[in-house]
């Protein structure tokens, strides 16, 4: 079969799931995964043949994609703040939104950092969920000596943060624990405290499952999407209270929100002490982020 078969063989074969820029981009990143070409060499090679050994290959994406299986998960990988990132049915596939997280992050930690240098000190951070950690690798990559501990209840996911650490060359502090067992953190953060402790926890309510497409609520874990629809707010809380112990005076707390529950977080936060409360808007004009000091 030469490469023009194969993608007519494989546009057929989904066309109907998925929209056209979508599928054309399936391939691409199929292409350039196990057959080692870019878009360009797809097209200036297009008559050369391929083994039977890579269209099994493509066949097997063609069922995963069947079954509604992200991309990123077939090929094991994406990418996030410009960096390679591996990723598996453990980890959340990162989302653009967390980008503007890290950047914004990045914006205070390099005035923190500015006034530390000047007193010989490091700005030390905490991610709590870490999942790939897409978050702290990604600040890591940009500071010249970060001192950053992440944290998920997940050995799997971790698993997977330690190697994308690995593949950017950057030193992190990985903790496995669940930040909702309060009884557990003398154990793991004694006499540890942070400059900036940033999350993108658990969000997403139950009920809101029904607006979400099957990629997502058939592949990614659930227990790093879902909240009660009880108690959405639970693990905002329990963060905001471990910083009462764990978050330096003065210091910041980052969090990526739900849309549509940021006048909730704001007024916990309000409740737990916390000033400067300022709440960002993504790209999509959505409120998405939250930022604040310990009194």
């Amino acid at each position: 079969m030469k490469i023009k078969e194969l993608k007519k063989y494989f546009v057929d074969s989904i066309s109907e799931l998925y929209p056209s820029e979508e599928v054309q981009s399936f391939f691409n990143l199929l292409a350039e995964k196990h057959l080692e070409m870019s878009r360009i060499e797809i097209v200036l090679n297009s008559d050369t043949s391929i083994s039977e050994a890579k269209i099994t290959k493509f066949n097997k994406a063609i069922q995963r994609l069947k079954n509604f299986e992200p991309i990123q998960y077939i090929i094991g990988e994406t990418e996030f703040y410009g960096l390679p990132f591996k990723v598996d049915k453990n980890v959340l596939i990162p989302r653009p939104e967390t980008e503007e997280l890290v950047s914004w992050v990045l914006e205070s930690v390099s005035v923190i950092s500015d006034i530390e240098r000047s007193r010989n000190e490091l700005s030390s951070i905490l991610d709590i969920g870490t999942g790939s950690g897409c978050i702290p690798i990604s600040i890591a990559s940009k500071l010249p000596k970060p001192n950053i501990t992440a944290l998920d209840i997940s050995k799997k996911a971790l698993e997977v943060a330690k190697q994308n650490a690995k593949l950017n060359k950057v030193n992190i502090n990985f903790i496995e624990a669940d930040i909702l067992n309060d009884k557990a953190w003398n154990l793991e953060f004694k006499n540890l405290e942070f400059d900036v402790i940033v999350s993108n926890p658990p969000y997403v309510r139950e009920l809101e499952k029904e607006q979400m497409k099957p990629n997502v609520i058939d592949h990614e874990p659930a227990t790093a999407l879902f909240v009660k629809d009880e108690d959405p707010l639970l693990f905002y809380r329990k963060i905001a209270i471990f910083c009462q112990q764990y978050l330096k005076e003065k210091g910041t707390l980052f969090f990526e929100i739900n849309e549509y529950l940021s006048n909730g977080v704001c007024e916990m936060l309000t409740i737990e002490g916390f000033k400067n409360i300022e709440v960002k808007k993504d790209i999509f004009n959505k409120n998405r982020m939250v930022k604040c000091n310990k009194k």
